[in-house]
Order: C-alpha cells, then structure tokens, then sequence
C-alpha cells in the first residue's frame, strides 16, 4: 500500500501562515484538540525579534483559526520557573477533566514546560518536568498503571544531532522517573533522530504513536513522520514500528521556508465516528498543514512494513 493511499493532504494547505497572527514571523509546530463542539489550538508562534512564543486559538472546524494577537499569559506560583522565555512545539493532552499542555520551555537551556487548563481561560504553569536538556515532551492521555506518563527526547542546547524516545511517569505531573528507553533510530529517513509527535492514540493493539524522523542530507536535515504501535500497559515496548515514513516534504510549502524540507506532525484528533484520523503538522518551519488518514488503514500499513 503506497504512502500517498494513507496519508492525504487537505488541498487548502498551509491552513495557517504567519498572516493569522501580527508580527508574526513563522506560525508551525503546534496543537489542536477538540473542545465543546469546536477545536482549540496552542500554537507556536515565532514573531519578528524571531522569539518564540505560545498563542491560543480557536476554531470552529479545525481549518479556519483565530490566534490571539498576544502570547500565553501564564499563571505561576513560583518565581523560579514563571517563564516561557522559549515557548515551543507545543502538546496539548487531555486527561481526565483537565487539559495539559507541554512544550519546550527555557530553564538555563531547553526543557520541558507542562501548565495546566481546565477552560483554556486561564492556564496555570506546573513545574518543569525535567532538567536541561530536553524537547518533544509528550503525554499519554490517561493514567498508566496509576501514573502520568510522558515520551520525551533527552536533548543538548543546540540543534541537535542526535535523539531517542524515552518513557518516564509521575505520580503528581511534578516528579518524574522509572526512565524507559523506548526506540532509537534506523537506517534511512530517521537515521539522525526521532522524537516523539501527537499524543499516543489508544488502540486495540496498544497505543498508536506518531513520530518524526530526521535524516542528514548533503544539503541539510530532512524530517519526516512515521508511526509505531506501543505495547499498552508498558509503553516502552515497540511492537510494530514502520520501515517507510508516512508523511515526508513533497509540496512547495513543506520544501521551502525557515528550515527547508521538515514535515513535523504535532497532534492528531480522531473521529470517534468515521475513523478518519486530522494530522497538524508544521511545514517548513514556517505554516501548518493538514493531512488526513483512516485510523485502521495507519495501522494495517505500520503492521505490514514494521521492522519488528
């Protein structure tokens, strides 16, 4: 089954440019989940100084958005870590009656960021959830085995050139251990690195978790997505991980921009109903695309070209 029968672009793409917000630079990586009957978003947004800040958005289809002129304003008890001085890549996760959003925050060099929302009015800043250096914090979107628990990528300050997934849970989203390797890279498109997408979807055979790849070309890095099936009561076991990625730079707005040729999914919202799977992915580095998948056709072809 070739790549382009599972994944098929929206053909408004980019469904958001730099033009939603003002001063913006670039508008990419960032989440979407649905929220009373409509959609909400936390997006990424790089404005002219090339600063990178967190906005909130709203949507009544998941395709037309309204972003918030200004950034985030975090509620924090504590001095020590009430910034975003870096605010990107966003997640945003629900569990339980709560929603979660992480990102890579600033604390004397990139970690992971994690505040906390129950009407996306008001967001209350967590502690951080690891020490330098590290991005693509993810969480799982229910308790495992009574724990929080999160994918993350142990990181450097740079653009870094190198990457696992790892598992980790927290019995109160501020401490974190029980680190479990999860995956590293495999010849090809994610020879470089990996990192961890879209919250994990829940599955028969698991949890389903989309990735991004990233290979070294003589022209630079080139990111991809693939996918993998975890093992459901321990995350940290790959069942089936795809050989070919799913989504890879073929457009002209996923070649060119900020930082040419990166696809780089970021949430996935399920419809219950049809199975259709909605993948957010920045373009580019510089807009957003939309991309559609059936959620049984994803897993049928991770099965069929797994390495394990």
């Amino acid at each position: 089954m070739p790549n382009e029968t599972i994944i098929r672009r929206y053909e408004g793409n980019p469904i958001v440019t730099a033009a939603a917000v003002p001063g913006a630079n670039t508008i990419f990586n960032s989440a979407v989940v649905r929220y009373q009957g409509a959609y909400v978003g936390v997006f990424r947004v790089d404005c002219h100084e090339l600063m990178m800040n967190l906005h909130f958005g709203r949507s009544p289809d998941g395709i037309r958005w309204q972003i918030e002129p200004n950034r985030i304003d975090f509620r924090c008890a504590d001095p020590e870590i009430a910034t975003h001085g870096r605010g990107y890549d966003p997640r945003v996760t629900p569990i339980e009656d709560r929603y979660y959003i992480t990102w890579c925050n600033d604390y004397h060099g990139p970690t992971i960021g994690v505040a906390v929302t129950s009407d996306f009015r008001t967001f209350e800043q967590l502690e951080n959830a690891f020490p330098p250096y590290n991005r693509n914090g993810v969480l799982f979107p229910r308790r495992i085995n009574g724990k929080f628990a999160m994918l993350h990528r142990p990181s450097d300050r740079g653009h870094t050139p190198f990457g696992d997934i790892f598992y980790c849970e927290s019995p109160d989203m501020i401490h974190w251990g029980r680190q479990r390797w999860v995956m590293g890279t495999r010849p090809g498109w994610q020879s470089l690195k990996v990192g961890a997408g879209p919250v994990p979807i829940e599955i028969d055979d698991g949890w389903l978790m989309i990735y991004h790849g990233v290979r070294l070309s003589c022209s630079g890095y080139i990111y991809c997505a693939g996918a993998a099936i975890l093992d459901r009561d321990e995350p940290w076991k790959v069942k089936y991980r795809s050989r070919k990625y799913i989504l890879g730079p073929q457009e002209p707005y996923e070649r060119v921009g900020d930082v040419p040729n990166v696809t780089f999914p970021n949430a996935a919202v399920l419809d219950e109903k049809t199975g259709r799977l909605a993948i957010y992915y920045g373009c580019a580095d510089t807009c957003i695309g939309l991309a559609y998948a059936q959620l049984d056709e994803l897993i049928a072809f991770v099965k069929k070209n797994s390495y394990e």
